[in-house]
């Protein structure tokens, strides 16, 4: 018998009942022990009023001693060549998120239950913060070569290792190894808010300072010089139309009344014209 079965055991009540001792150390509990023990800190947890501090240990003793399932579901993506300890605390985010959402009423086992929240944490990891671009599968798999073989010459030298010392161990060729460090970079993103150092006077400046961005007055001029040909084109009267509408900026009853017109002719002219002019600076812009 367990230590953390004499635990159990100790804890029984003349009627039978389950009343849960406290554990030294939730940590060191096995697994077999971890699953049982868990159904009687689940009913325990249902009963307490949540925010009081026995609530808080019997939830904290329950993270604790299922810590294990984190880390046998974080061992099924050690090959992804990522840092296991954040793995392993993603997972505990999903662990979390179990016991806090798991109901003993249902008669699921904990186990069953818990995984897929860990493992969806795990996997959300990898999809929000990995191969920002698309990679081919080829490059991805030698990223992860590339990465033990660094590591084992880094060990090995006390240094980085040159290309060509990797292009050895891995044999391969140091182009190939070069496209393998390109590749590595398409792995994680940098956000634009990320701040940069320099020596100006302008105090910190973030990455988004430094990238170009599309400037919306500039596209005002290319139109103005697409459409001024096309209005030059025009009739009198309907560039009289554009200029109550758009620069005097009437209303399509004030210009019927100006020119004589009703509402619903003058809006038939103006959607006309526009599409006119519409056609006309798309026709011109596909034949540059």
């Amino acid at each position: 018998m367990s230590g953390t079965d004499v635990t159990a055991d100790r804890a029984r009540t003349t009627d039978g009942e389950t009343s849960l001792d406290h554990i030294p150390d939730p940590t060191k509990v096995a697994p077999l022990d971890a699953r049982e023990l868990s159904r009687h800190f689940f009913r325990r947890l249902a009963s307490l009023e949540e925010g009081t501090e026995e609530y808080q240990y019997t939830r904290n003793t329950l993270i604790e001693m299922n810590m294990s399932l984190v880390r046998f579901a974080a061992g099924r993506f050690r090959h992804r060549g990522d840092d296991m300890e954040d793995i392993v605390q993603v997972g505990m985010i999903g662990l979390i998120k179990a016991i806090d959402r798991f109901e003993i009423s249902r008669e699921v086992e904990f186990t069953s239950f818990v995984l897929p929240y860990i493992t969806g944490e795990i996997k959300r990891l990898f999809r929000d913060t990995t191969w920002a671009v698309h990679v081919p599968r080829r490059l991805q798999e030698l990223r992860l070569e590339l990465a033990k073989a660094r590591e084992e010459l880094c060990t090995r030298l006390d240094r980085e290792p040159s290309t060509a010392e990797l292009a050895t161990l891995m044999d391969l060729s140091e182009p190939q190894v070069v496209e393998a460090q390109l590749a590595s970079n398409g792995y994680a993103s940098t956000s634009l808010d990320a701040a940069l150092t320099g020596d100006g006077d302008d105090g910190e400046s973030v990455l988004a300072d430094f990238i170009g961005v599309e400037d919306e007055a500039m596209e005002l001029v290319e139109d103005f010089q697409a459409l001024a040909p096309l209005v030059a084109q025009l009739t009198g009267r309907d560039r009289q139309l554009l200029h109550l509408r758009f620069v005097e900026e009437l209303t399509q009853a004030e210009i019927g009344e100006r020119l004589g017109y009703s509402q619903m002719h003058v809006s038939r002219l103006i959607k006309g014209l526009i599409a006119r002019l519409k056609a006309g600076m798309l026709a011109g812009t596909d034949l540059v």
